[in-house]
């Protein structure tokens, strides 16, 4: 063999090992199992970020998220508050049939907790070879019951396990697992992104799951530094509302270049989005929740459409916008779907996977919320209180109804709008479309279950 088929065969063989090991590594990229992220702010409209229009507040990481995955023009949260919100979102259940419906203080530290036998994403993912941690605000049990996160999937905690001492970003303690853990004037948002980033260098060989309930932006509105608007006319409120949400904002920058540095990019999703509309004066100076009626603790489309960014670069298409109509207790399936296996029988949601793929995608007939009232009122020691249904809605195509001030008249009307061409929820046509008042009539009727504590 003279030097030159030397050379070639040498050539023929190096380029077959090195085709074989691409096709190898190919091969085990696509059978790996997807890390799962989910971010989730706090009170944050959907006008807050400025992939969604917000002009004053800067969210650029947000805003690259958006770029280079898809943004959804018609998410909605599980609730109008904090605890029913996040319970749809770990269940696969809509209020109707969640445990938690409503805010609910214990007599001890924590908020209500979800049964035992809850089924949760987490419990899903775990039995799936999923390492899960949770690093923020949890608020679906307490330290000493069923519902603390470590019995409820999740391998790891950091968190606020109550939501009344959620408002305080400088907190006397957190719970690490069931450690209570305490501190001296630090920044518990801070605690969690360092915990976030560590719990990925961690577990960076195997797949995780990774939720991140951050608080912010709710009140109290503590931030170490809002320098970055102190030029601003505007109220130290909404100079520290906007930096709150910037310190985040960068927070989750940092999150994709720990991906990136890690080689864990593209076999990782990340949603982003916020458990409720936004409220109070920053929301409303900001227009947090433009275009849409209503705050947080209502039902109108303010009160619960919320942003929703995906990113899955190579699989989701850069830049790309859905109009699916979502919601969280379609998260549940979602990463069901992702992972090969099926949900409960009994979820709610519809899997938007396909239209993350940009794929053929199944719509929902109708979707439900109901709102009860909170017990801030009770005080420990007393007997448990009455929790009222306040409020119902549901969304039926382009139709949406909302039925108010349940608890003085529970006969109360139903208002009915069609989003279509009144997407601020101004024009009340219920009176001409009773068709369709007495179909939602049905829905509203039929969707509500009695739990413990809260009963029509």
């Amino acid at each position: 063999m003279n030097l030159t088929e030397k050379v070639f065969a040498a050539s023929t063989f190096i380029f077959a090992f090195l085709s074989c090991s691409k096709s190898e590594a190919d091969a085990k990229q696509a059978d790996q199992k997807p890390n799962i992220i989910y971010i989730l702010a706090d009170d944050m409209g959907i006008h807050d970020a400025g992939c969604y229009g917000q002009q004053q507040i800067k969210t650029p990481f947000i805003d690259k998220m958006a770029e280079e995955g898809m943004r959804f023009t018609q998410h909605y949260a599980g609730s109008t508050v904090c605890a029913p919100s996040r319970c749809t979102l770990m269940t696969g259940l809509h209020t109707g049939h969640a445990y938690i419906k409503g805010n609910f203080a214990m007599k001890s530290e924590g908020n209500l907790p979800i049964p035992s036998e809850t089924v949760t994403v987490a419990e899903i993912l775990k039995s799936n070879g999923y390492t899960t941690g949770i690093f923020g605000k949890w608020g679906l049990g307490g330290p000493d019951d069923n519902g603390h996160p470590n019995l409820q999937g999740f391998d790891y905690s950091l968190c606020y396990l109550d939501q009344r001492l959620a408002h305080e970003y400088y907190p006397d303690h957190l719970w690490r697992n069931f450690e209570k853990v305490s501190l001296n004037n630090q920044y518990s948002h801070d605690l969690f992104t360092n915990g976030a980033l560590k719990f990925v260098r961690e577990n960076k060989n195997k797949p995780f799951f990774l939720y991140i309930p951050y608080t912010i932006p709710h009140g109290k509105y503590q931030v170490p530094d809002n320098s970055e608007y102190a030029d601003q006319s505007w109220s130290e409120t909404n100079k520290n509302y906007a930096a709150m949400i910037s310190r985040m904002d960068a927070d989750i920058g940092k999150l994709f270049t720990l991906l990136d540095s890690l080689n864990l990019d593209e076999n990782t999703v990340v949603f982003f989005t916020s458990d409720n509309g936004a409220t109070g004066e920053p929301g409303h100076f900001f227009h947090s929740n433009d275009p849409f009626r209503g705050y947080k603790t209502d039902l109108y489309e303010g009160g619960i459409r919320e942003p929703l960014v995906v990113r899955w670069p190579g699989k989701i298409a850069a830049g790309s916008v859905s109009s699916h109509v979502s919601a969280f207790w379609d998260f549940l399936p979602t990463v069901c779907d992702l992972i090969g296996v099926q949900p409960p029988s009994n979820s709610d949601g519809i899997s938007f996977l396909p239209a993350l793929l940009n794929q053929s995608q199944k719509e929902h007939e109708f979707m439900y919320w109901e709102y009860f009232n909170y017990n801030y009122n009770w005080k420990p020691g007393a007997t448990f209180p009455r929790n009222y249904l306040l409020s119902q809605a549901v969304r039926m195509g382009d139709w949406k109804a909302v039925r108010n001030n349940l608890n003085k008249n529970p006969d109360a009307q139903v208002e009915l709008y069609n989003l279509a061409d009144d997407i601020s929820e101004q024009h009340n046509v219920a009176e001409e479309n009773p068709d369709v008042v007495q179909k939602i009539m049905t829905i509203l009727e039929r969707e509500h279950k009695d739990t413990e504590f809260f009963k029509k």
